[in-house]
């Protein structure tokens, strides 16, 4: 796989959470985390990218940072998973090129970078492969696509009376003697900012091409569409999605999170995406600003997430009439079925 230069790009992938618990803190009783100065819930960059991770799986690619067997396994035993071929160390030197044999096959690494570094061994053999793939590879590689945690933009309340409403369903009455223990912690809603950097100096160094990028265009999108099936996570959905492009290197206009906000008309306490308007003036006036800097805009958005622009509101899948810059609208499942072709 060829690498060719790639320009560089920032992210902005809003998503919502109804009654459910888009990321729990196994710390604290797996209970939705939240910032306890603000009330905001969080969302952590760790948790969008296992989504990516999995819908790349489905979508049929290589990933590097996944479960063997339905368990997780160290480093040594991932790497193998991907290069297949390879059982002893002298398999890892007959290999020509194996670390982008390596970087072709694991398309997250691509995306996300990874560490590769591995322990010593107490069996010999053992030991020597390991020795063989340290040698073979850096330590690390440094991700050219990296996301910021995303704060909700309101104070989310957590809904207490799933937890009752689960044990009477388990024991059929009301007393929760007997129950099964299905603590529920779901917030009622959310609305979530992901900021993301694509990098083009570190692309290089993973074999990031124009493809991939192109590529996480529909995969974001499409990760928030089916990853979040299970009971808890049911409830989420993308609702904005855009990438600008830059065309010279080195700048970007950063922290495009921080340029939208809930509009005046969303001042009462939020229940679902009919309630949200979203206050998108300052990111419109910047990227106006940036615009001998911006190649284009790629974009999809769901209709039902109203923007207030100017003096009038928008449905988010028509962002393209209030940017004054070059706009892409991204038909999500086309370009798909266009990559797999």
């Amino acid at each position: 796989m060829s690498s060719p230069e790639i320009p560089r790009s920032e992210i902005l992938f809003i998503t919502d959470a109804q009654d459910c618990n888009p990321n729990g803190n196994p710390l604290a009783e797996d209970r939705p985390r939240r910032d306890p100065e603000t009330g905001q819930a969080i969302v952590t960059d760790v948790r969008l990218k296992r989504y990516l991770r999995e819908q790349l799986l489905d979508d049929g690619y290589g990933v590097y940072v996944k479960k063997v067997d339905g368990e997780s396994q160290g480093r040594k035993t991932l790497t193998l998973d991907i290069l297949e071929e390879v059982d002893s160390a002298a398999d890892v030197e007959e290999i020509e090129g194996i670390a982008e044999t390596f970087l072709d096959r694991a398309t997250d690494v691509r995306y996300f970078g990874a560490a590769l570094t591995f322990e010593s061994s107490d069996d010999d053999e053992d030991d020597k492969l390991q020795n063989a793939l340290q040698g073979a590879f850096p330590n690390q590689y440094q991700g050219p696509v990296q996301f910021l945690p995303a704060k909700s933009l309101n104070e989310v309340e957590e809904n207490q009376d799933y937890d009752s409403l689960t044990s009477v369903i388990a024991t059929g009455d009301e007393n929760r003697q007997g129950g099964f223990g299905l603590d529920d912690h779901r917030i009622v809603y959310g609305i979530f900012p992901f900021y993301g950097l694509v990098d083009e100096n570190s692309a290089a160094d993973t074999r990031l091409s124009a493809e991939d990028v192109r590529r996480l265009d529909t995969l974001c999108w499409r990760a928030l569409k089916n990853q979040p099936t299970s009971r808890s996570k049911l409830g989420q959905a993308p609702r904005l999605y855009l990438r600008v492009v830059y065309d010279r290197g080195r700048y970007h206009t950063g922290n495009l999170h921080n340029l939208v906000t809930l509009s005046d008309a969303s001042d009462h306490p939020l229940r679902s995406i009919s309630d949200v308007v979203l206050d998108v003036d300052d990111l419109v006036a910047r990227l106006k600003q940036d615009e001998s800097r911006i190649e284009e805009v790629r974009f999809v958005g769901d209709r039902r997430l109203t923007l207030s622009a100017g003096d009038g509101t928008v449905g988010a899948d028509e962002l393209d009439e209030v940017l004054a810059v070059d706009t892409e609208e991204i038909d999500v499942y086309e370009e798909r079925d266009l990559a797999t072709e």
